[in-house]
């Protein structure tokens, strides 16, 4: 059965869209309903379903912009609206599919089809993951696993300088100058990164120990052996200090 979450603004929009859904396929079922695209963006933040049915014309938030916003990038999104001048952009915003409303039975089967390919892709996709973490995280000399744009990226701990919260997002800077954007908050990679090498000198950067070059004590920085200056919170200081 494949789970489906329903976005759309207008309530009876919403009623005929869950109708349409249960009463043309009995491979569907309606987990979760909203007229708020906030709510369903921190539903979708706990919640994994199969699929998401997502309507383009919402007053607060468009549905382009609420797939920009949306974190977990591998669910399947459909495009729901009455108009047809959207079919190309919703492709391009990574849409599973697109269907017009009112929905016709064979359309949705055709959907169906293809939320089914892509969460058995998906499927694989993550149980290879795994394997690959489960094979790095036994070796002698275990690396970083990060999982962005797609693909894993393996690295060593002198690979990294330091990493910079963005609200939702964290931002690795490596030494040799590239930058790896996560979908992860700072917590979770403080979390991921070995506790003897990485420390959180901030709300909003942890440090590779062992790339410190100087602290400034007046100023309350760190240069790295990089230049970048990253402050050190007073609340950190005591602690940094004593691991330097």
């Amino acid at each position: 059965m494949i789970e489906a979450v329903l976005v759309d603004d207008e309530e009876k929009a919403l009623q005929s869209l869950q109708w349409e859904l249960t009463h043309f396929s009995n491979e569907i079922a309606v987990v979760a309903s909203f007229t708020d695209p906030f709510r369903a963006l921190d539903y979708l933040h706990e919640n994994t379903p199969d699929c998401l049915f997502l309507d383009i014309e919402m007053p607060t938030m468009d549905g382009f912009q609420f797939i920009q916003k949306l974190q977990n990038k591998d669910v399947a999104v459909v495009i729901t609206t009455a108009y047809n001048q959207y079919a190309i952009k919703a492709l391009k915003n990574e849409a599973i599919d697109y269907l017009l409303k009112p929905i016709d039975a064979d359309d949705l089967q055709e959907t169906i089809a293809k939320i089914q390919k892509h969460n058995a892709r998906h499927l694989t996709a993550e149980r290879l993951e795994k394997f690959l973490m489960s094979q790095h995280s036994g070796s002698q000399h275990r690396k970083i696993t990060l999982n962005t744009d797609g693909k894993l990226v393996f690295l060593e701990n002198k690979d990294i300088l330091f990493a910079e919260s963005d609200g939702n997002y964290s931002t690795l800077f490596l030494t040799d100058g590239r930058k790896i954007v996560l979908t992860k908050k700072l917590k979770e990679i403080d979390q991921i990164l070995p506790k003897d090498t990485f420390f959180r000198v901030h709300n909003s950067y942890v440090i590779n120990l062992n790339k410190v070059k100087e602290f400034l004590k007046t100023d309350g920085y760190v240069v790295l052996e990089s230049n970048h200056k990253i402050p050190v919170s007073r609340q950190k200081k005591s602690d940094f200090l004593d691991l330097i």
